[in-house]
């Protein structure tokens, strides 16, 4: 049997895999387990599967699997980051998601097709529920200045929509990639991973606001549906509600028409503090020391408004986190306490809002350091909106300071999935990297560091991390040449200062700090 993907030839018979002419050598383990997984890649394969069929059953460690797994992926120009033709699916097992061209007969017979038409690009499978993803609504406003006005009202269908468990929505951030861009609405599929991809536009004009939409079947372009949406500004969160429900009613052969959990209840009775809302969140995106202090001055501008805006006391306990992250922090103390005020009366106003319960998450695991506190914020914040990408990022980061690793990483993995092309994923990133070195997987760890320091290169969490498992993997020198680079960004870092993060467990602290230790952090 021959099989075919990307540029590679699987010859199972003559026992070969060949990189275009060039012949590439897998062991024979490794290419009994790739055999496998092609043969079964319309199904998920779990570990038991595996070890039945290349080890007949014989004992064998997580950790041998995993050095197999990683060997075929090395063989193929994939990685355990990246999983662009093998798929791991957290406590389910493996999938080969790539693409397929199937022969049989002699070496250089002609080549039959027993998939779908190639499609170059593909790296995400569909889940296994309907799957949108909203893209930036175009601005046909004459003022350009009202921008942030068509983001925020996306982002609020997005909020809608992702409160059905039914439907699998894109997070706000890797839908915002393709902000500004002419898209390819199948290549937006295939990148993100959907079915599905609703576009639009909004026209503001005085107190008058048209918003149009359309929902298209992304493998095929099909449009699926297209509809007008007329209304007053004060009436703006009951279009957002009637569109929000046309795109499921679109949907309705796949879901059975779904009644949806929307955000009926308006977010505020002030449209002016709705506005200051909507330009804080432009800010905090921005990942700026000048953003974060500009957001939190329209947050609190929202709040005077109308101090029982919910999410706007959220969002602006949330700027805390993203100050701490990059350093920005100007009095510990001072921030803290207001972090802990907002995030209280946030949580006061609304125990019920999974975005409010998020920023909470945040709050308490990060910046007040009690993570146990943020656990349970983030998983009555999953239980009520699955699909939300920041519940899943606090989930994850309050089981790693909890130190359950692997349940951070299931969580992590899944904001992943949730935003694949976020331009903010070195956040989960780093938490996988944690997760992995606290595991004792040191190379997926360094795997995962790098990915974060490549998107956002001054993140102290992906330096220090990296840091770290280079040290744990005994690569001394370049742990000390890591070491000086985060000395360099903050000479104040100290050793002694692991004792008052977040990590429950002695073992994660001890496991840090000789890490630390042996790259040359000082005592």
């Amino acid at each position: 049997m021959r099989y075919s993907f990307e540029d590679f030839s699987f010859d199972t018979d003559r026992r070969e895999l060949h990189r275009g002419s060039d012949l590439v050598a897998v062991a024979p383990k490794a290419f009994d387990l790739l055999d496998f997984l092609i043969r079964n890649r319309g199904r998920v394969v779990s570990k038991d599967d595996l070890i039945n069929a290349i080890w007949n059953g014989r004992s064998v460690s997580d950790a041998a699997l995993t050095t197999r797994l990683n060997a075929v992926r090395s063989a193929i120009g994939d990685s355990g980051q990246e999983q662009r033709l093998i798929k791991t699916l957290p406590r389910k097992g493996f999938r080969f998601v790539g693409p397929v061209l199937l022969a049989q007969g002699p070496s250089g017979a002609p080549v039959a097709d027993d998939s779908q038409p190639e499609q170059p690009g593909s790296v995400l499978a569909l889940p296994d529920k309907p799957s949108v993803a909203v893209l930036p609504f175009q601005n046909l406003s004459d003022d350009p200045k009202q921008e942030y006005f068509a983001d925020g009202m996306v982002e609020d269908i997005i909020t809608g929509l992702s409160r059905s468990k039914m439907l699998f929505v894109i997070s706000r951030n890797s839908s915002f990639a393709y902000k500004g861009k002419a898209v390819d609405i199948k290549r937006v599929g295939r990148e993100l991973g959907v079915r599905y991809v609703l576009e639009g536009s909004v026209r503001k004009v005085g107190k008058r606001i048209r918003v149009t939409g359309q929902l298209i079947d992304a493998p095929t372009g099909a449009h699926i549906w297209a509809d007008k949406f007329d209304s007053d500004l004060e009436d703006i969160f009951d279009l957002q509600d009637r569109l929000t429900s046309s795109v499921i009613g679109a949907m309705s052969p796949q879901l059975e028409r779904a009644e949806i959990e929307r955000a009926r209840r308006k977010p505020t009775e002030s449209l002016q503090a709705y506005d200051h809302y909507m330009r804080s969140k432009f800010s905090i995106y921005q990942w700026t020391r000048e953003g974060s202090h500009e957001a939190l001055r329209l947050s609190e501008l929202a709040i005077a408004l109308d101090p029982a805006f919910a999410v706007a006391y959220a969002s602006a306990a949330n700027i805390f986190g993203q100050r701490k992250g990059f350093g920005w922090i100007e009095d510990a103390a001072k921030e803290r306490a207001e972090s802990r005020r907002l995030a209280e009366r946030a949580v006061q106003l609304d125990k019920d809002d999974p975005v409010v319960l998020a920023h909470a998450s945040q709050v308490y695991s990060y910046v007040l350091e009690e993570p146990e506190t943020g656990s349970a914020f983030a998983t009555k914040a999953v239980a009520l909106d699955p699909n939300l990408a920041l519940a899943r990022l606090w989930a994850g980061w309050a089981q790693v300071y909890l130190g359950d690793h692997e349940a951070a990483i299931e969580q992590f993995s899944m904001a992943v999935r949730l935003s694949p092309i976020d331009p903010h994923l070195f956040v989960p990133q780093t938490g996988l990297a944690f997760a992995h070195f606290f595991a004792g997987r040191y190379e997926e760890s360094l795997s995962w560091a790098a990915s974060a320091i490549q998107r956002q290169p001054n993140f102290p969490g992906g330096q220090r991390i990296q840091m770290s498992s280079l040290a744990m993997a005994g690569r001394i020198a370049e742990a000390r040449r890591a070491c000086d680079a985060v000395l360099q960004a903050d000479p104040a870092l100290r050793i002694s200062g692991i004792r008052s993060a977040p990590f429950r467990r002695p073992e994660d602290v001890e496991k840090l700090g000789d890490a630390w230790r042996i790259a040359g952090v000082p005592e």
